[in-house]
């Protein structure tokens, strides 16, 4: 059995760890989302703010989700 197949074995096992998680961890989450587009966007110097913003909820949007799913 290659690493790929186990990896696909263990999938629903690793996904419903990550969405305990993202339940019990959703504000520092969040929270360290919003820290890394800050950076990103002191680094580009402003230029790319929307784009990153947007990346950024798409990112917290996602963490929700998967957090729904863990109920």
């Amino acid at each position: 059995m290659g690493f790929l197949d186990k990896l696909k074995k263990k999938a629903p096992e690793l996904k419903d760890k990550a969405a305990d998680l993202a339940a019990s961890q959703n504000d520092k989450i969040d929270s360290g989302i919003d820290k890394a587009a800050d950076a990103i966007n002191k680094a580009t110097k402003g230029k790319f703010d929307d784009k990153i913003d947007g990346a950024a909820d798409k990112a917290k949007d996602g963490i929700d989700k998967l957090a729904d799913d863990d109920k």
